[in-house]
């Protein structure tokens, strides 16, 4: 499934480059066919985190284990990620493996984030190159769209190439299978499927396993706690990034070019945050939710820093609250360090609060969460931009929004939630060995 959904986000991509004028109206379905492979892809892999952690070398102990107990231990880990045949799952009764496990977690999410990033700025470099040899051509007058649908193929043909790794080396995530269509609805007089009934069968599926999954997060009320404040911080994120750039092409005037090398300069300060925060976290010896409530404080610098514009002291200077372009450069760095925080810690501070054989299902609602939020932000700042007649007042609603999950997130107990997770888990595990002994009897 990753790999479909990978190649069906890079197919999407690449028919850009067939997107003319008179096309114009299938540019919106390539963008839904393209953003939910992302979405779905995201949600694929990060299912494989928790096997990913669970068999990590180890290096205090790797070295000393044979190779039958390590496959001894892989079958359990497997099983306790995945409980099938009526088995319980196994504890994560060892607060010594809990603690190796979050570091792991974190470490895993910021390389792949800091690698991720180091790639964005790669291909934005590109994209930059081919906007400015495009502007020297006579081509830009003639197909002003053409730069941009070849960077859009450029980046489907990027997406292809590097799923290639993922299909060669990286293992099946294990798991039960999906349940075979045996209900009479779904089925012909034959007793066969067509292919319309097994995508509805799938479909009410997908759509019952959310509900149900929906349905145990709310029981869990550390984790249903994490869920609503990653609801408003991934919405305030995603409001503080569209706003900015809004701000940088109506107030500051900026160009497509200098637009580019802010994004630029975000993302690669992003790289700085994935790799840096860890470090700042052993070294100050933080848990893991005191990093994402340090990354939540410095996102409120940015609002924050655009309000002081409307200081009389500031605003006679001329420069000092965004009222220059250049200053929006210095805040660039600051949201892409917090963002490489953010993007890293979310999901080890989150990981704890699932119940064991629920990741992926658990973070697809991580998931929904993130994306199912980055609506309202933008949609209120659009209307506080339309009463006003201009963006600067939208930092008052921004510098809100960002604090709002704070409180939340300072009230989560991972400690309870993980324990909560947990019974679930057993619980669940109980509930279908009684099944299975009551089907075999």
């Amino acid at each position: 499934m990753l790999m479909f959904t990978s190649y069906t986000g890079s197919l999407a991509s690449c028919l850009f480059i067939f997107i003319s004028p008179s096309l114009y109206y299938l540019a919106p379905i390539l963008v839904i066919v393209g953003v939910s492979s992302l979405g779905c892809s995201f949600v694929l892999l990060n299912a494989f985190l928790p096997l990913l952690v669970a068999h990590h070398p180890d290096n205090s102990m790797g070295k000393s284990l044979s190779s039958s107990s390590s496959d001894s231990t892989s079958d359990h880990e497997l099983e306790s990620l995945n409980p099938a045949n009526g088995l319980p799952p196994m504890r994560r009764s060892n607060p010594e493996k809990l603690a190796r496990d979050l570091e792991r977690s974190a470490q895993i999410s910021s390389k792949g984030v800091g690698y991720g990033y180091i790639s964005a700025v790669f291909v934005q470099v590109l994209s930059i190159l081919i906007i400015y040899l495009f502007s020297k051509t006579s081509l830009s007058k003639t197909s002003p769209s053409l730069s941009i649908r070849i960077i859009l193929f450029m980046v489907g043909v990027w997406w292809a190439i590097f799923s290639i790794p993922t299909y060669l080396w990286l293992r099946p995530r294990p798991g039960p299978p999906l349940p075979i269509q045996s209900s009479p609805g779904f089925a012909d007089g034959a007793g066969k499927s067509s292919r319309f009934r097994t995508f509805l069968f799938y479909t009410s599926f997908s759509l019952k396993s959310f509900y149900g999954t929906l349905k145990r997060a709310i029981r869990l009320r550390q984790t249903l706690l994490f869920l609503i404040s990653w609801f408003l911080l991934s919405d305030a994120v995603a409001t503080i990034s569209g706003t900015a750039v809004l701000f940088a092409r109506t107030e500051l005037h900026m160009g497509t070019i200098a637009i580019a090398l802010l994004s630029i300069t975000s993302i690669g300060s992003g790289v700085v945050g994935a790799f840096a925060w860890p470090r700042v976290q052993r070294r100050f010896c933080l848990q893991p939710k005191t990093v994402l409530l340090c990354c939540v404080a410095g996102m409120e610098v940015i609002p924050l820093y655009g309000l002081l514009g409307y200081i009389p002291v500031f605003k006679s200077l001329g420069f000092i609250g965004l009222q220059k372009a250049w200053e929006i450069y210095p805040i660039a760095v600051v949201h892409g360090i917090v963002m490489g925080g953010i993007s890293s810690y979310a999901r080890s501070v989150y990981a704890p609060l699932i119940p064991e054989g629920s990741e992926a299902a658990f973070f697809a609602l991580f998931a929904v969460t993130d994306k199912g939020s980055s609506a309202f932000g933008p949609a209120l700042v659009g209307w506080i931009v339309d009463q006003a007649g201009t963006i600067r007042p939208a930092f008052c609603f921004l510098a809100v929004l960002v604090v709002l999950p704070a409180p939340l997130l300072w009230r989560l107990n991972v400690e309870k939630g993980r324990e909560d997770a947990r019974a679930m888990a057993e619980g669940d595990g109980k509930g279908r060995g009684r099944y299975a002994r009551v089907g075999a009897e």
